[in-house]
């Protein structure tokens, strides 16, 4: 008896983790636009505009991209996702040392970034 529950529970988890992966691919490209295969390109544009010496960070990408519904209070902003770390020169100089930052990427463009102040 408790082998039968114990493959239930198994197939059970097995089919769930195969339906995340199944909407993790597939996305609806008319929400989330078009995949970012130029992900990093797209942020490194982006990060010029945000960090003080934008040529001296060091980044470390933690993945890649995935479709993501970041909008609040009802509203939906939609987008890939992809996070990372960096470690750039601040005003005086100085390293700042490893950060956690994300962007949402939609029609290849960052429209929402976190953790450098949102």
């Amino acid at each position: 008896m408790k082998t039968l529950a114990f493959l239930a529970a198994i197939l059970l988890i097995s089919t769930a983790v195969r339906a995340l992966a199944e909407n993790d691919t597939a996305a609806d490209a008319s929400r989330y636009g078009p995949y970012p295969t130029n992900y990093k390109e797209i942020v490194m544009k982006w990060l010029e505009t945000q960090l003080v010496d934008a040529p001296s960070a060091r980044i470390e990408w933690n993945g890649d991209p995935k479709p993501a519904d970041l909008g609040t209070k009802g509203e939906h902003l939609y987008g890939y996702v992809v996070y990372f770390k960096v470690n750039a020169r601040n005003q005086f100089g100085a390293y700042t040392g490893m950060q956690n930052h994300g962007a949402l990427i939609c029609n290849g463009e960052v429209i929402k970034g976190l953790g450098l102040g949102y």
